[in-house]
């Protein structure tokens, strides 16, 4: 396994990144704090700080809602043609497009996403998106309906209002955009609260809707903290509906703030431990491949990761020899040298977490095949871990981790038809293992032939 930091990566260079905006975004103004505070965003594969940021809270927050209020009472965003903002928004996709390499080296700092995979896909991904709902904004229809007297009927879709949207570190650049594209696209005024580990690209492409157009107040983004921004979003009796995407135990704390406000209609998209299924059946190279690329994409720091994988005993095995091989050859470093397969944690916080769960998983009796060590001598990097001998209640089973954590387990299953009985004793049990965990997010299986219950 290479060692963290690039060493031995010879041929390549860390570029200059250059931080533009370090203020809150309101109004179509880059502007200081009223509280006049900043926090530090750091960079996770040093530990050093980047550039200090404008520090929201409540106060902040009432600018932005206030300013998104009034671009949607009065402004043109909501009264103009789904075409005119169409044409704003493919401006704002074509920007994104000119700023690709300096977007992606932003969250490659701020967030320890490889370089490659973010100017690759993440950044043009995004504009990609844009550009879809963009083409969507002309195409909102109702429905027209047949009643029972002599009346006509008919549906209309309106913009919501005012949209607050609360956006995780994992994908800073995606989950802005899965959020806040079809908001603007159907005529909605958005505040969005960025993660305060990952603010650098939110302001920047703050920057950009301006410089395509977005009247001011339409998209304002306001970094600061959970329990002081975030908080005063969710709360906010002037927000008309709230997007969060974040952990579980975050997720009931904004629903709970939604309705206890204004009951403000919430999407919320949480926690996850997603299962994996090998049969004996499946292309056992292949499964190796697609299990590592389930665990440990984007270092184990995303929703749907398949860190639960349950493998038929007669290939158990033959998979954990593969899939330990295959982990060991996993290059750990410095997310701008193209050769590394995983960069860091995001913060040391979740590097701290992600250590203290693979020693949880070692006290209640798992084993560790490979990994489970930092990796280099700065930054937050840990190495590819795999663990096995793994009982459902164990907490590396239970709790998503959030990290470069595989959890591997064995499973037995009955011949499907019998005498034309099904003997579901065996499948019972392996399914009832499958949905063992209350927020399962993303269900895999790898076979040749779909089994009853299995598909």
């Amino acid at each position: 396994m290479a060692a963290a930091n690039g060493s031995g990566g010879k041929g390549f260079e860390v570029p200059k990144v250059e931080v533009r905006f370090t203020k809150l975004f309101i109004n179509g103004q880059f502007v200081d704090a009223v509280s006049g505070k900043t926090f530090e965003t750091r960079d996770p594969r040093t530990g050093e700080v980047i550039a200090n940021i404008a520090e929201g809270d409540k106060a902040d927050v009432d600018l932005a809602v206030k300013a998104a209020r009034e671009a949607f009472d009065n402004g043109p965003w909501p009264r103009m043609s789904g075409y005119e903002r169409g044409r704003i928004l493919y401006k704002f996709a074509d920007l994104i497009d000119q700023h690709v390499e300096e977007l992606a080296m932003l969250d490659t700092v701020d967030a320890g996403k490889l370089f490659l995979v973010g100017k690759v896909w993440d950044i043009p991904g995004a504009a990609h998106l844009l550009r879809y709902y963009a083409g969507a904004a002309d195409k909102i229809h109702g429905e027209t309906l047949k009643m029972a007297q002599r009346m006509h009927g008919y549906t209309l879709k309106e913009p919501v209002g005012v949209v607050g949207h609360i956006v995780p570190w994992n994908y800073p650049t995606t989950m802005f955009f899965f959020k806040v594209s079809p908001a603007l696209a159907a005529g909605c005024t958005v505040v969005v609260k960025p993660a305060e580990q990952t603010p650098l690209s939110a302001l920047f492409y703050a920057h950009l809707a301006r410089e395509a157009g977005v009247p001011d107040g339409v998209l304002n983004v306001v970094p600061g903290f959970g329990p002081t921004a975030g908080a005063a979003v969710a709360s906010h009796m002037d927000v008309d509906k709230l997007s969060f995407t974040g952990s579980t135990e975050v997720g009931r704390l904004v629903m709970k703030a939604a309705a206890e406000s204004n009951l403000k209609p919430i999407s919320l998209e949480l926690g996850g431990k997603s299962p994996v299924v090998i049969f004996d059946d499946a292309d056992l190279d292949m499964a190796v491949k697609l299990v590592n690329f389930a665990t440990y994409t984007n270092k184990g720091e995303i929703c749907v990761a398949g860190s639960r994988v349950y493998v038929q005993e007669g290939i158990y095995d033959a998979f954990v020899k593969k899939a330990a091989e295959l982990a060991k050859k996993s290059v750990v470093g410095d997310p701008f040298n193209p050769r590394v397969n995983q960069g860091p944690q995001v913060d040391k916080d979740q590097y701290e977490k992600v250590l203290k769960y693979i020693d949880i998983g070692m006290r209640e009796g798992a084993t560790l095949v490979t990994g489970g060590k930092p990796c280099g001598d700065k930054g937050y990097y840990i190495e590819p871990t795999i663990f096995t001998d793994v009982k459902d209640d164990m907490s590396i089973v239970q709790d998503e981790i959030f990290g470069p954590v595989m959890a591997l387990m064995k499973f037995k299953w009955a011949s499907s038809l019998k005498l034309f009985f099904f003997s579901l004793t065996a499948e019972t049990e392996c399914l009832r293992q499958l949905n063992y965990y209350i927020a399962g997010l993303l269900k895999r299986s790898f076979r040749k032939q779909t089994t009853p219950g299995m598909a």
